[in-house]
């Protein structure tokens, strides 16, 4: 049973957020009680995959992707809105919508590949994880295997104790990242000029490469697995009358842009620190162990070290946010659930087995990616037939802008993935 300190540490946050909406005020609103499921959502934005990307990015073409960064942000951000007020206005999460509203046969399917993309995009956290404890602390990767275990275990623990608790930690993770590549730009070389030049003009060089990566960044711009996570995190945590839910809904909305936000500024922070660094050293520093050693000549070792300890904390809270979005992937498909303990067993087989088989950690994270954008198209399509379904959003449903927008960005991401998996192969 959670502890009583626990439960009145989520009843404060409760309450804190009821008084702010029941308030007359519109302005000056706290926003603290509002700040915690978009922050875990964030998280899947600067996994490990993330790291690869923008490394890649950065040492081949400099700064010049830096505004793919950003439009692909500002997707993020539409896309990670309608999923938190799908949970706000039905209180029911999307894999429970699907399972209501369509086939049995066709939810089945969506099951079966959400369990799969849940399981290879966990591959790709919790591999970085262990690559970090290995790189922080030189320890081997079957012993960092087993650390990244227990801690995840431990963090995910705090459940048990309310929702407070697990956002806390979560949000200090994504601190310590913040934090850390902070002081990476402040050690790198930055041409200011030039990155600026990257935020506003479009460009990505000469040749396929540049298509390529630009559209590496914009593909995994949609994480499968936190559309279905961003809605169950926002069905319950208030649960307030239908006249609330709009202003409910404005809070939620400036949480998402201040965590996406700062996920968005943390990715232009690491391309930065790439382009700087490693300029002109391109595919070679898409594996992070490479990275690493090179940080330690180029910055100085505190620069190597802030990379391992970023990798970490990546790592660690990508890995959390994994194991509860596959937890609500099998609840809202199926019905069921099985402890968080063993749903984190399961998911550490196939990284002791790419270890075991001695396959390179980055080439696995990578090949994970590829996986994830199969389950693109079936987490946003549905996302947006019930966000735009008036009988089930009442006062919240979307707009016809916001809609077409929404078909717009979804055509976008759909093709740019189909095309990079063709391209792949």
């Amino acid at each position: 049973m959670p502890s009583s300190a626990a439960i009145s540490l989520d009843q404060r946050t409760r309450l804190a957020a009821l008084q702010s909406l029941q308030s007359p005020r519109r302005r000056g609103r706290p926003l603290l009680p509002f700040i915690g499921p978009a922050v875990l959502a964030s998280v899947a934005y600067i996994d490990p995959g993330n790291f690869a990307t923008n490394l890649q990015a950065g040492a081949t073409l400099g700064y010049s992707l830096l505004w793919v960064v950003l439009w692909a942000n500002g997707m993020a951000m539409l896309v990670q809105t309608l999923s938190a007020k799908l949970g706000i206005a039905t209180g029911r999460n999307l894999p429970e919508l699907i399972r209501a509203h369509w086939p049995r046969p066709l939810v089945r399917l969506y099951w079966v590949q959400a369990e799969i993309v849940a399981m290879f995009t966990d591959l790709a956290e919790f591999l970085g994880a262990a690559l970090g404890f290995h790189l922080l602390a030189g320890f081997s990767m079957p012993v960092s295997v087993l650390l990244t275990f227990v801690v995840v275990m431990a963090i995910l623990g705090l459940e048990r104790r309310g929702f407070r608790p697990l956002e806390i930690a979560v949000g200090s993770l994504v601190a310590v990242i913040a934090l850390a590549y902070g002081v990476e730009l402040l050690l790198s070389r930055i041409d200011w000029l030039a990155a600026a030049r990257g935020v506003v003009v479009p460009n990505w060089g000469e040749g396929k490469a540049g298509l390529y990566l630009a559209a590496g960044i914009l593909g995994a711009t949609v994480m499968p697995h936190v559309i279905y996570l961003h809605s169950s995190l926002t069905q319950r945590r208030l649960v307030v009358a239908d006249q609330l839910k709009p202003r409910l809904m404005a809070a939620t909305r400036r949480e998402v842009m201040l965590a996406m936000g700062l996920a968005g500024l943390l990715n232009m922070a690491m391309l930065a620190v790439a382009a700087a660094a490693f300029a002109g050293r391109g595919a070679e520093m898409a594996d992070l162990s490479l990275a690493w050693q090179a940080l330690t000549p180029l910055l100085g070792p505190a620069a190597a070290a802030l990379f391992a300890v970023a990798l970490l904390a990546s790592g660690v809270s990508s890995s959390v946010v994994g194991t509860l979005s596959g937890q609500v992937v099998m609840q809202g498909f199926v019905g069921f659930s099985i402890p968080l303990w063993l749903r984190r067993v399961l998911t550490t087989v196939p990284a002791v087995v790419v270890i075991a088989l001695g396959v390179d950690p980055t080439r696995a994270l990578v090949f994970s990616q590829v996986v994830l954008s199969f389950g693109i198209p079936f987490a946003l399509v549905p996302l947006l037939v019930f966000t735009g379904r008036r009988e089930l959003m009442g006062a919240l449903v979307n707009s016809q802008r916001v809609q077409a927008l929404g078909w717009a960005i979804a055509a976008v991401i759909i093709v740019l993935n189909a095309w990079l998996l063709v391209t792949m192969v």
